[in-house]
Parts: structure tokens; C-alpha cells; sequence
């Protein structure tokens, strides 16, 4: 049986946070959200004390490439679809 990890790792812009507060309020939100509705581990990594900008990283494992690529790209829509940040980098790992 073979076990395939795959990892999502975007850096985000929030344009309209002026705070660490109004940058939390729309992470915790979106990290939210991709763990309900894609059953994914999901955390905040990087640029934690800029309030403009955010580094999330999100795994999910099955044993099927083609399921974890599907998953992790459809993750990837979603968040650029939320008018709240813009996606300005992405890293995606499959193994």
C-alpha cells in the first residue's frame, strides 16, 4: 500500500490588515474553513509578526497521487478565490 504526503505551502498578502488582529481575524478564518471543507492539516509558518502578510502550510496524505494532487489544487483555488488575501507565492510537494 503506498502513502502519498503532499504539501501546499502559499504566502498571502492581506492587503487591508493594519493590524496583527485584522491579519489573524482573516487567517484564522481561512485556515478554518480549508480544514472543514478539505479535512486537511492546516497552520500558519511564516511572517508572523508582519500584519500584511501571512505563510500557510497545508498536508494531506492518501494513497492516491492523483487524490492528494486533486485536493491540494482544489485547496489552492479556494484560497485565491477569497477576496480577502492574494496568493503571491505557491510550493507544492507530492511524495
Amino acid at each position: 500500500m503506498a502513502v502519498i504526503v503532499g504539501t501546499l505551502t502559499l504566502d498571502l498578502y492581506i492587503s487591508d490588515a493594519l493590524t496583527l488582529k485584522d491579519k489573524r481575524q482573516v487567517v484564522k478564518s481561512l485556515l478554518g474553513r480549508i480544514g472543514e471543507r478539505f479535512n486537511a492539516a492546516v497552520a500558519e509558518v511564516g511572517a508572523l509578526e508582519n500584519p500584511r502578510r501571512a505563510t500557510v502550510a497545508v498536508a494531506t496524505v492518501a494513497n492516491s497521487r492523483e487524490h492528494v494532487d486533486r485536493v491540494l489544487s482544489a485547496i489552492l483555488r479556494f484560497c485565491e478565490s477569497d477576496p480577502r488575501a492574494e496568493v503571491t507565492s505557491v510550493e507544492l510537494d507530492i511524495a
